[in-house]
C-alpha cells in the first residue's frame, strides 16, 4: 500500500539514510540507551539507540556514529520505546470532536495514526462532509488514513439519511491519497446474500488493490462467515466473544478487539488469546467510538493496552496489537508499525511497558508531545456554512408523540437495550389504553420512542418502545444517531417530549435532557448535527452534565447517549427503530410495534 502519510517518501531519501547508518552523513535525531520494544520479534532489546533522519529511522542499535553537532540527542534513560499506536477502526464523529481537536486529545496518549471510517458525516452531509473532515484534519500531525464510508445507508431500504453511497462514489473515494481501505462494511446480508450493488461497492475497491474493513456482528461462524471472508472482506470489529474472534482469525481474518466508551468487549474477546495456544498476529485492538471523558481520564490506545494486560494478554502482544497487526492489515507495514531501518519514525517513550504510561510522542521524527501534553501547535480550520446548518425538520407538536391504538390493552414489542453492549433484545409487554392513547406504566421501565427524519423534511417517522434506562419521568433526544444521524425522542411524557426535540431543532443538532419542562443538560453540535469545534475540555464539562441529567432521570447505563444514539442502527441485533419504523435485524423486515 503507497504511504501518502510521510515527512519524505522513502526513494527520496533511501541513500541518505544508508549514508546515516554508516555515518557518513549525521542524524537529525539520535534517541539513546531505550529499552526497545520490538514488535517484529517480540522482544525487550536493551540498551539500544535509535537514529532518524528525513522523519525516517536510519539505525538501530549503537548510534554514536550517528551523532554530529546539530544532531538533537535525546536521553531515554533506559524508559521502554515503542512505535506510536494506531487506532484501526474509528468515528472521530463519535468523540463529538473536530478532527484537529480529536488529534489533540490523541496524540500525547501515543497515537501517531488513525484508520477513520467518516460515515457519520458521509450520512449528513456526503462526499463533501467527508471531505471537510480531511482538510479539518490536515492541520494536524496525527496520521488520518480514510476508509472510505461503504454503507450509507447503513442498511438500504430501512431508513432516510441525507446522502448515498454507490459503487462511483467508491470509485471516486479510492483515488483519494488519503484513502487505504473501504469502511466498514455494515450491510453483512447484501454480502452474504449476494446483492449485485453490494458486491460492486466491493469491488471497486478491491480494483484499487486497497482493503476491505468489515462488521459481521451476528454469532453465526459457519457458511455466513466464510462466505462475508470469501468476499474479501479483511477484518471485523464487531465480536463479542471470544468464540467468534477465534473463528475469525482462523479465517484469516483481522479480529478488531473493541474497547470504546460504551462497547467493552475486549475482556470476553481477549479469551481468543489468553484461552488458546494461537499465534496474535490476526488480533488488534480498536476503540471504534470514544467520547471526551474517556480520551481525558482514562486515554486513548494506552488505556485499551493497559486493559489488555489486565484481562491476561502480554504487554508486548498488547503493543503489537495497536502496531504492527495494525500496520499488516492495512498493507502497510512496509513504512509504519515497528522501529526498523527506512519505516517513519513514529514512537512512544513508555515509563514501563505494564503501565503504559506515555512520557514522549515522535511523529515522523518530530517530538511532538512530551508528558501528556503537546508540543507543536495545531492550526485552526472552520466548517462551511452547510455543515452548520443541517438540521430541516419543522418543529414538533405534542400531540406529534401520541400512540394510538383502540381497545383497552395492547401486547407490544419492546427494544431493551443492554448495558455496555451494542446489541437489544425483543421483549414483549402488556400496556394500558386510555382515550385511545397508549399509556405508559412508571414500574415497567417502559419509555416510548421516536425517529424524525431530519434531512430533508420528508415529516417521516418511526416509533415504538423502549426498555432498560430506567427512567421514570423526562425525555431526551439526540441527532446524534447512527448511522443516518435523524432525531430521536425517548421519554415518558409528550410535553418534556416536545420540548426535547425543538431544543434541538433549533440550535442545530446534539443532545438534551428534559424533566418537567425543565432542561436539566444539554451539549450543542452544530457541526452536521454531531460535532462541536470546542476544545475537549469544554466538551467534557458539557457531557459530563449531560450524564448527571441522565442520572437525575434515573438512568445509571455507563455512556448512555452511545446506548441511545444505536438504537437506530439497523445492522445490529436484534430490534431496531428507525425513522420509517420498527426493524427485526434477523430477518432484515419491519415489524409492528404491536402484537395482535
Amino acid at each position: 500500500m503507497f504511504n501518502h502519510f510521510c515527512k519524505k517518501q522513502l526513494w527520496e531519501v533511501s541513500k541518505k539514510l544508508v549514508d546515516v547508518a554508516q555515518g557518513r552523513e549525521k542524524a537529525d535525531t539520535v534517541i539513546k540507551n531505550c529499552n526497545l520494544v520490538n514488535v517484529c520479534t517480540h522482544e525487550i532489546q536493551k540498551n539500544i539507540d535509535v537514529a532518524i533522519a528525513e522523519g525516517r529511522i536510519a539505525m538501530v542499535g549503537n548510534c554514536d556514529h550517528c551523532i554530529g553537532e546539530n544532531t538533537i540527542v535525546f536521553d531515554a534513560a533506559n524508559k521502554y520505546l515503542a512505535p506510536a499506536f494506531m487506532d484501526g477502526h474509528i468515528h472521530i464523529e463519535s468523540s463529538m470532536l473536530t478532527a484537529g481537536e480529536y488529534a489533540k486529545a490523541v496524540i500525547p496518549h501515543g497515537t501517531s495514526a488513525i484508520f477513520m471510517d467518516p460515515h457519520e458525516i458521509y450520512n449528513v452531509l456526503g462526499y463533501r462532509g467527508a471531505k471537510y473532515m480531511l482538510e479539518d484534519a490536515k492541520r494536524s500531525y496525527l496520521k488520518t488514513y480514510l476508509t472510505a464510508p461503504s454503507c450509507v445507508p447503513a442498511v438500504p431500504g430501512f431508513e432516510d439519511t441525507g446522502s448515498s453511497v454507490g459503487p462511483e462514489d467508491i470509485n471516486k473515494m479510492m483515488k483519494l491519497d488519503e484513502c487505504v481501505a473501504l469502511g466498514e462494511m455494515m450491510n453483512f446480508p447484501g454480502i452474504i446474500f449476494s446483492d449485485e450493488r453490494t458486491h460492486d461497492i466491493v469491488g471497486e475497491t478491491l480494483k484499487a488493490d486497497k482493503i476491505v474493513t468489515g462488521h459481521y456482528s451476528i454469532p453465526e461462524t459457519d457458511k455466513g462467515l466464510n462466505a462475508y471472508v470469501a468476499a474479501g472482506i479483511r477484518n471485523c470489529h464487531e465480536s463479542t466473544r471470544g468464540e467468534d474472534s477465534l473463528a475469525k482469525m482462523r479465517l484469516g481474518m483481522y479480529a478488531l478487539f473493541r474497547e470504546g466508551s460504551a462497547w467493552h468487549d475486549l475482556q470476553e474477546c481477549a479469551k481468543a488469546i489468553t484461552e488458546h495456544k494461537v499465534d496474535s498476529r490476526f488480533a488488534c485492538m480498536v476503540s471504534d467510538d470514544a467520547h471526551p471523558h474517556t480520551l481525558i481520564e482514562k486515554g486513548h490506545l494506552d488505556h485499551i493496552i493497559r486493559r489488555a494486560i489486565s484481562y491476561g494478554i502480554d504487554p508486548i502482544t498488547a503493543i503489537q496489537m495497536v502496531t504492527i497487526n495494525i500496520a499488516q492489515c492495512y498493507h502497510l507495514d512496509n513504512e509504519i508499525g515497528s522501529i526498523t531501518p527506512s519505516k517513519c519514525a513514529d514512537m512512544v517513550l513508555l515509563d514501563d511497558i505494564y503501565t503504559c504510561k506515555v512520557l514522549e510522542v515522535w511523529i515522523d521524527g518530530e517530538h511532538v508531545a512530551s508528558e501528556g501534553e503537546m508540543k507543536k501547535q495545531i492550526g485552526e480550520y472552520s466548517y462551511p456554512y452547510d455543515a452548520i446548518h443541517s438540521i430541516h425538520l419543522t418543529e414538533r407538536e405534542e400531540k406529534d408523540f401520541d400512540i394510538k391504538h383502540d381497545g383497552n390493552k395492547v401486547k407490544v414489542r419492546v427494544i431493551e437495550v443492554i448495558p455496555a453492549k451494542t446489541s437489544t433484545k425483543e421483549t414483549f409487554d402488556e400496556l394500558e389504553i386510555k382515550d385511545g392513547k397508549i399509556q405508559l406504566d412508571q414500574n415497567k421501565d417502559i419509555l416510548k420512542a421516536f425517529v424524525f427524519e431530519r434531512h430533508n423534511n420528508t415529516n417521516k417517522s418511526g416509533f415504538g418502545f423502549i426498555k432498560g434506562f430506567g427512567i421514570k419521568e423526562g425525555a431526551l433526544a439526540q441527532t446524534v444517531t447512527h448511522d443516518a444521524h435523524n432525531l430521536i425522542v425517548v421519554g415518558s411524557n409528550n410535553s418534556d417530549m416536545k420540548i426535547a426535540a425543538n431544543e434541538l431543532i433549533k440550535c442545530g443538532g446534539g443532545m438534551v435532557a428534559v424533566k418537567n419542562g425543565k432542561i436539566l443538560g444539554k451539549v450543542e453540535l452544530p457541526i452536521a448535527g454531531i460535532m462541536s469545534d470546542k476544545p475537549i475540555e469544554e466538551m467534557d464539562v458539557l457531557v459530563h452534565n449531560l450524564e448527571l441529567a441522565w442520572q437525575e432521570l434515573g438512568c445509571l447505563l455507563p455512556s448512555p447517549f452511545m446506548t441511545m444514539s444505536i438504537i437506530p442502527l439497523a445492522c445490529l441485533p436484534e430490534l431496531r427503530l428507525t425513522n420509517r419504523g420498527l426493524v427485526d435485524c434477523r430477518s432484515f423486515r419491519f415489524v409492528s410495534p404491536f402484537v395482535e
